[in-house]
């Protein structure tokens, strides 16, 4: 596992917020996705790494593929297999796949490419995929074109002192892994979407990201401070108490 991976199963804790909170993705993901492989979903042999509670597995499953979830932390496979009983889980990660050479022909990492090391999953998902497969990476990042996203983001970037944001921009870790990939030159595509949450889900989101949930119990006080901060900054722009979330989808895919 590489250095991040404490960071990454710090999801593992809060399995239930992530599944409730979380946005999934519009529809025309994976119309993009089908576009950019050049071959249905439907019948399709797909591999969801890093799959969590499912968000992008259930998607995919809607679509008709026969999905394998791969995940590594044991509550949010636990997750995943409460809502969705029919799927197989196994317990993996992308730098090592539980899985045989040339039984997929897609690979799917919906949010989760950039807790693997490129040097390790790259090569790994290349084996499994069959000749003529493909490995799908995307990400939701917020849209910062959005001035109360924006806003959020400057006390986020203060609140945490490091340069995390807690919900990404546009040409952030994702992008800086796709552009440091050997051995492939990946399709791209950019797409915009939002959804209305009420603010309750809306802060719901925000404390399931990884850097509220790394630290711990003894960050419970600061983060629900920041939380209750939130809240009041947002009741001016949304005095109805329903949050438009604004997201840019970043889409890549790599043809074996």
């Amino acid at each position: 596992m590489p250095a991040s991976a404490p960071r990454a199963l710090s999801f593992d804790r809060a399995a239930a917020l992530y599944a409730a909170a979380r946005p999934a993705y519009p529809p025309a993901l994976l119309d993009t996705v089908e576009e950019l492989t050049g071959r249905p979903l439907r019948g399709s042999r797909v591999v969801d790494v890093g799959a969590g509670t499912g968000i992008a597995t259930r998607l995919l499953c809607a679509r008709g593929a026969h999905v394998t979830a791969v995940e590594p932390g044991p509550g949010m496979a636990g997750e995943l297999r409460r809502s969705l009983p029919d799927v197989p889980v196994v317990r993996g990660d992308g730098n090592r796949l539980p899985l045989a050479g040339a039984s997929a022909d897609l690979i799917t990492y919906a949010q989760s490419w950039h807790w693997t090391d490129p040097d390790r999953s790259l090569p790994e998902a290349l084996r499994v995929l069959r000749p003529g497969g493909a490995l799908a990476l995307w990400w939701n990042v917020a849209d910062h074109s959005a001035p109360w996203t924006a806003e959020q983001d400057t006390r986020l970037r203060l609140h945490f002192g490091t340069g995390d944001s807690a919900h990404g921009s546009p040409g952030g870790a994702g992008s800086r892994n796709l552009r440091q990939l050997p051995g492939g030159e990946f399709a791209q595509r950019v797409l915009r979407w939002s959804r209305t949450v009420p603010v309750d889900t809306h802060l719901a989101n925000l404390s399931s990201h990884s850097a509220f949930l790394v630290q711990g119990a003894e960050g419970e006080a600061t983060t629900r401070r920041f939380l209750d901060e939130e809240r009041r900054h947002l009741a001016t722009v949304f005095p109805d108490g329903q949050v438009e979330e604004r997201y840019v989808v970043e889409v890549a895919v790599l043809i074996r």
